[in-house]
Formats: C-alpha cells, structure tokens, sequence
C-alpha cells in the first residue's frame, strides 16, 4: 500500500486541494440555491392571477374583460384592490390638441375619471399634452419617470419619440402602454385602441352606402389619407382600400388624382383644392376625419355644391362632423366611444403598475409591430359607423355631444327628424 503523504510536507499539494474543496463547496451551494428557488416558484405557482412580490401573494387579482367597460365606469372599482399593492405613479402623456378636439373634451377628462375610480388619489397620476411638440413628450415623459413614474400610458406624436420614450423607459424601469396609435419600433408592453383597420372598412363601407343612397352615378373619388408618420393613418388606409380597391379595379368607380395625407385640417384643405382644380370631375371624398373634412365641406359649399350631392366621410363623431352630417354634406362618422378606451387602458396601467400579469380576456387581441416584426399584446376596441339613423342612440345617448350643443337653430328640424331632441 502506498505511504500516507503529509499535507504539510508538500505545500503544492495542500494549496491544490484546498481549490479543489472549495469547488465543490461551491456547486454543492450553486445546487442547493437552485433546488430551493424550485421548491419556492412551485410553492408560489406561475398564475397571473397573482402579484409579484411575496408580501402581497394573498391578494385576490380582480379578473375583468374589453367587454366589461361601460358608461358609468362601475367595473373600474373593481381594481381597487391593485391600488394598494401598486408602486409609482401612472403618468397620461397626451399628444396634441389639433389633430382632434377629443384628447382635451374626452381623452383626459375620461383617463382622470378611470384611474380615480380604479382607487388612485390624485397624487398618484398625471395628465399632460405634448400640444403637438416631439421634444415636449419626450420631456414629459423623462419627468414623470424622474418623478416617480412606473407606468407610461402614451399616444405617441409620432413612432420616431414614442421609440425614444420607450427606450428611455425602459432603461429607467417603467412600464409602456401605448395608447390609441401604436409605436413602430417600439418596446411597450401593450397597446390599447379600436380596431384601426376595422375603421377603414367603416369609412369604405360607408362612402359606398352614400354613393348609393345620394346616387352619384358615376363616382370618381378622391381618397386622402392621415398623416403619414401616423401608424394609424395607415391601418385605417388599409382598411378603406380593401372596400374601395375593388371597384376601382373593376372600373365601376375611378380614382381621382392623390394626395399625400396629413392631420392638419388647413393643410387637408389645400391638398383637396389643389386636387379639385386638377381634377374637377371629383364628385365624392374619402376623408379619413371628421377635423380634416369640415373645412373642405365648407369649401365645396362656396362653391355651390347641394347638399346629399358630393359624399364626404368623416371620424371622430365631432360636433361639427354630425352638424355636417344633419345638414346632408357628410355622409357619416366613425364613432369610437373614448370613455372605453380610457378605461382599457387605466386597466392594464393598474394590472402594470401591481406588478400583476392582465387577464386574457381584457388583452383581447394582438397589433403587428411592422417595423419590430414583433405582435404587440392589445386590447382592441369596437367602433361604430354613425349617420342620422342612429346618432340619438349612439353619441347623444352617451353625451359625447350634447343635444343641446348639436341642434341649434340651424339643425333643429334635422335634429327633430333624427328622433333627437335639443
């Protein structure tokens, strides 16, 4: 048998075999930290119906759906609970308030309304509009997040800073929640809107009614579009054009001369006269909004257009839109209830800010990020095409125009004949 070797007769050997205990003592340690964060995430489950964070793993998760929203806010209540376990803020960053009147009359007021009745207090959220400024959102948003933010719900000028946002809050540990127009290239975790291509095939399907019930023979279209830079824009053009490409294609309506597209109205006039003297055989318009349409409205009446005579679209349900509407130059609007998509996305900040997973049934649906070739988890939203048939049940009903408002003395008798009373 081989003699013992004295470990401190040979120093080389001891210092090798003290690295190698040490090994060992480490993949023992490695072995067992591994075993018990199994046991631990087996103890704890991977439901979404609970929060993250062990302190708050008794919490009931209130599980709601898209569908659930409504005009009272009552489901909002139900996510009180999340209130509690939360941490930061939520900050509300707003684009503009030329593109629409509804970010300033609806947007904020109705974002204020959800997150209050979701159990925030008013120090817990803030409400701000980047009044058409890239360089304002972008600092708006570096401030709440300097200020406390964990939660971003964001309309995004356009996808250029809502991208930097985005990567900005990330680096800081915020969570995105786009809102209304979607980030191209983006990083949010979820988007929240109407069904944008769903709009389009509204505003296809009703200038095709109009022509019809106006009955212009020979219908030779002009087809404008939204901004450019605008995701939206785009999504509701892709669904205008599956309705309209058909029957330019089989030459029972004629495409009439282009432009390039914009949210500016002033700049949607000039386009549309430019087009109109180019082309004066134009008899019919695919606006996509009802801000974009009115002074082109107001211009084909200088001009002596009759009214039900020269279809023109609309969205938005404004009130000059469905003044427009009553007094026969429009044919309708895309009517898209905000105080739903105010609540959908105060949900999901609630859900972000808890640290807790969104329930499938309110994430309804998915939007493709083109450029990030990624599905963006969304909730997804019902428009509704509105003209005189149904403007009492659907804008009137939810006061998003007042009656008083929407029949003066002008649209009385067009109010009287819609069954709305002023």
């Amino acid at each position: 048998m081989a003699p013992v070797r004295s470990l401190a007769a040979d120093p080389a050997s001891t210092t090798k075999r003290v690295v190698q205990l040490q090994q060992v003592t480490r993949k023992v340690a490695l072995t067992a930290t591994v075993a018990g964060l199994a046991v631990v995430a087996a103890a704890c489950g991977s439901s979404s119906n609970k929060p993250s964070g062990g302190s708050h793993s008794s919490v009931a998760v209130p599980q709601i759906s898209a569908t659930q929203f409504n005009r009272t806010f009552s489901v909002m209540a139900e996510l009180k609970p999340l209130a509690k376990i939360g941490k930061g803020n939520v900050a509300v960053i707003l684009p503009d308030t030329v593109s629409s009147a509804r970010y300033t009359e609806f947007d904020a007021p109705y974002l204020t309304k959800a997150l209050e009745a979701a159990g925030l207090s008013a120090s817990q959220f803030t409400v701000q509009n980047a009044q058409g400024s890239d360089a304002t959102e972008l600092s708006d948003a570096q401030t709440a997040i300097t200020k406390g933010a964990t939660v971003l719900i964001m309309d995004p000028l356009d996808s250029g800073v809502g991208a930097a946002i985005e990567k900005y809050a990330a680096a800081h540990g915020a969570a995105v929640i786009d809102y209304d127009r979607l980030t191209l290239g983006g990083s949010r975790k979820y988007y929240v809107s109407f069904n944008n291509v769903k709009v389009g095939n509204l505003l296809g399907q009703g200038l095709v009614q109009c022509v019809s019930a106006w009955h212009v023979a020979h219908p030779n279209v002009l087809v404008m579009y939204g901004s450019p830079t605008d995701n939206n824009a785009t999504l509701f053009g892709e669904g205008y054009n599956a309705v309209l490409g058909p029957l330019f294609k089989s030459g029972k309506w004629k495409e009439v001369g282009k432009a390039p597209g914009t949210w500016d109205p002033p700049t949607a006039l000039t386009e549309f006269q430019q087009q109109f003297t180019a082309h004066p055989s134009i008899n019919a318009l695919l606006s996509p909004n009802d801000e974009n349409a009115a002074p082109i409205i107001s211009y084909l009446q200088k001009k002596g257009i009759k009214p039900r005579t020269f279809p023109v679209t609309g969205q938005d349900a404004t009130l000059v839109g469905l003044q427009n509407i009553l007094a026969g130059y429009q044919c309708g609007t895309v009517y898209k209830p905000i105080y739903l998509e105010a609540q959908a996305a105060a949900a999901l900040a609630m859900y972000l800010r808890a640290g807790v997973t969104p329930p499938a049934a309110l994430a309804n649906g998915t939007t493709m990020d083109t450029t990030s070739h990624v599905a963006v988890p969304s909730v997804l939203l019902t428009p509704t095409w509105v003209t005189t048939s149904n403007m009492a049940s659907t804008v009137i009903a939810d006061n998003f125009v007042p009656a008083s408002q929407l029949c003066t003395a002008k649209y009385k008798a067009a109010c009287q004949a819609a069954g709305i009373s002023g």
